[in-house]
């Protein structure tokens, strides 16, 4: 499903335009997007959970070649699915 697809089922749940859909789609994941930003988790209950990791440093090979190559620092996104989420995909 893509996000034009998930807008339209929302539209039809929530009695809704598709645009008026989409714009609460995009606010919606502009607000987790900023709250991660801020490094603060964002939990939807019984949804899960989104939360911002630190990845060290470390060492990779490039595939090609074999020779080691240092992978920078990073920050990344987890998601840790709620117990309703993981029972309704079981």
């Amino acid at each position: 499903m893509r996000k034009p697809d998930l807008a339209a089922a929302i539209a039809e749940k929530a009695d809704l335009s598709k645009d008026q859909a989409g714009r609460v789609l995009n606010a919606m994941l502009e607000e987790i997007t900023k709250a991660l930003g801020k490094k603060d988790s964002v939990t939807l209950v019984g949804f899960g959970t989104f939360v911002q990791r630190h990845r060290g440093a470390r060492t990779g090979k490039n595939p090609q070649t074999g020779n080691p190559v240092t992978i920078k620092a990073s920050n990344t996104v987890a998601f840790k699915p709620g117990k309703s989420l993981k029972d309704a995909v079981n």
